[in-house]
């Protein structure tokens, strides 16, 4: 049995203000909440009665309401609940500017779309990259749907949220900052390092005027065959892994 008050404080969850006030965000799945637990502190679980029959020693460890599969629905926030639903606590990653020097990273410029975030963020994982520095206008990390996009990755990717162009400018000359353009050179023929920035623009707008004048590698990703008509451009988080893939098949 969950209470009207527990369902309604789930469901406040889904709104960027309360998640902030209340530091706290939802997470779905018996997948996903396996790879959370160790990584974010658990504040509370709702779960029918046959996950928390196979997980006793989560459910003597932390707070729990065991539901019914209707009551589940009430407060999931997906379309087809997943028998548990789990309430974690939000953390800050902190950084020096020495990880962006030393390692390859991802930058986020304003990436809106809540899927979005999270498949990069999945695909960061997938390429060992363990940093992504997101500009404070791109979807919150914690968002629901960003966080069931993420599979678990956000358990061993850290997150931050910072000045975009005030971070870059901070870096030493010298480490190389990525990003993608129509008009930048062929990524298959350029040097690629194994550390510095890859900057992802916005789904519409692509990278930011700003952030563009600190690039100091234009990429393009080229369509096949060359000078065919095709789409004006790929979503954002496919060109992720594709840009991904290829620093990693270098490195």
């Amino acid at each position: 049995m969950i209470s009207k008050n527990k369902i309604k404080y789930i469901h406040s969850l889904e709104l960027k203000k309360k998640r902030k006030e209340e530091n706290a965000f939802v997470a779905e799945g018996p997948k996903l909440i396996d790879e959370l637990i160790g990584h974010f502190e658990c504040l509370y679980i709702a779960s029918t009665a046959e996950w928390a029959e196979e997980n006793r020693e989560l459910t003597e460890t932390y707070p729990i309401d065991i539901v019914t599969e209707e009551e589940l629905r009430k407060i999931s926030f997906l379309d087809t609940p997943q028998k548990v639903l789990a309430v974690f606590r939000q953390h800050e990653h902190s950084f020096t500017p020495a990880i962006i020097e030393k390692n390859l990273c991802i930058a986020i410029d304003g990436v809106q779309n809540p899927g979005n975030l999270g498949t990069i963020i999945r695909l960061a994982d997938w390429f060992g990259i363990e940093h992504i520095f997101c500009s404070k206008s791109s979807a919150d990390i914690y968002n629901p749907k960003t966080v069931q996009a993420t599979m678990g990755g956000m358990a061993r990717v850290c997150i931050h949220y910072c000045d975009l162009p005030e971070l870059i400018r901070s870096l030493p000359s010298d480490t190389p900052v990525y990003g993608t353009f129509l008009d930048g050179d062929n990524i298959y023929s350029e040097q690629l390092e194994q550390r510095g920035l890859i900057v992802m623009g916005n789904e519409g707008r692509g990278v930011s005027a700003e952030v563009a004048e600190l690039v100091t590698n234009r990429l393009y990703i080229p369509n096949y065959p060359a000078g065919r008509q095709t789409s004006e451009s790929l979503n954002v988080a496919i060109a992720t892994a594709i840009i991904c893939a290829e620093f990693r098949r270098r490195g």
